[in-house]
């Protein structure tokens, strides 16, 4: 059986569509100033994709048996030494696919309401479509990246300074999947492992007036409950998240739902970029281990190196 069918064959077979889990009447620990105390390093790595496998429609949960046989066969997938000896097999030669895949690190086990993705909203699971404005973006940097042959058209994932997984909004991917809270009652620290980032947040402080300076945009918090609420807006022209732009607005939402968890959740809306809102909600357990520097290329002598590789290149 190709992995194709055996994924389509493993996800077939479902509950009924789901209904968003709801954080649980849990009591936090409190800080001296009366607030759930949601500080330490915590992991949202997991096999549960973002986006829902289009076969699956509307249908929104796995039973038991689906998802321990789903985890089964992602952890054989995701270990293996090199890509080519993948199940289903990837159509590349030998030593040219980035790391060894058993050097990624992207959870062992789907989430705990074995939901068939983390968007929760629109519920076939997947984010909205482009609009036309946002199609006609995208064409124009593929465009200018092919034509480029200079540092302008390197992305900032590659330079090291913003990635998909750090955010904002915070995401699963292949490592580095670890993120530190520290908060006092005048502001809320988020430092992602990826990029070794660090966003602060001012709490009960309304939004800068004009565009923001920070990579990550104007963050404030405020509580509701026992949810900290994140509101941010004036993101860096093409630091926006998946090629939105600086009109985005991001909404995230912490809950300590027990000791040694919280749900976060976020919700994104760009009408430039997608046409409807869209919301994810990922679980986010707690590590007994400090979060460690990562580098990504210090000095970014990785970059001089593609840049001097085309170079040469052009020599020849």
């Amino acid at each position: 059986m190709t992995s194709r069918n055996f994924l389509i064959a493993v996800f077939m077979l479902l509950l009924s569509p789901l209904a968003v889990s709801q954080p649980s009447a849990y009591e936090p620990p409190r800080t001296p100033d009366g607030h759930p105390d949601l500080q330490g390093t915590f992991t949202f790595r997991t096999l549960t994709p973002m986006q829902r496998p289009t076969e699956l429609g509307e249908r929104a949960v796995l039973t038991e048996e689906e998802a321990a046989e789903w985890a089964v066969f992602e952890n054989r997938r995701q270990n293996r030494d090199l890509i080519i000896d993948s199940v289903g097999g990837a159509q590349y030669p030998p030593g040219v696919i980035s790391y060894n895949e058993f050097w990624y690190e992207r959870g062992d086990d789907t989430v705990v309401d074995r939901r068939t993705s983390l968007i929760v909203d629109p519920p076939n699971g997947r984010i909205p479509a482009l609009t036309e404005e946002a199609l006609q973006r995208r064409s124009d940097v593929s465009t200018m990246r092919e034509l480029s042959l200079g540092p302008e058209a390197r992305p900032y994932a590659e330079r090291c300074i913003v990635t998909r997984t750090s955010g904002p909004p915070m995401q699963p991917g292949s490592y580095n999947l670890n993120v530190q809270f520290v908060q006092t009652s005048a502001y809320f620290m988020i430092m992602n492992e990826m990029i070794h980032n660090v966003r602060v947040v001012r709490m009960n402080k309304g939004h800068r007036d004009g565009p923001s300076m920070n990579w990550e945009g104007d963050s404030v918090g405020h509580w509701e409950g026992n949810t900290l609420v994140v509101d941010t807006v004036n993101f860096w022209k093409g630091t926006a998240f998946a090629d939105s732009t600086s009109k985005m607005h991001l909404v995230e939402k912490f809950t300590r739902t027990g000791a040694d968890s919280i749900q976060y959740q976020f919700t994104i809306e760009d009408p430039t970029t997608w046409i409807a809102p869209w919301t994810a909600v990922i679980p986010m357990r707690s590590m007994d281990q400090p979060i460690y520097e990562y580098a990504c290329h210090e000095g970014n002598y990785g970059f001089h190196g593609v840049m001097a590789g085309i170079r040469r290149l052009q020599l020849e």
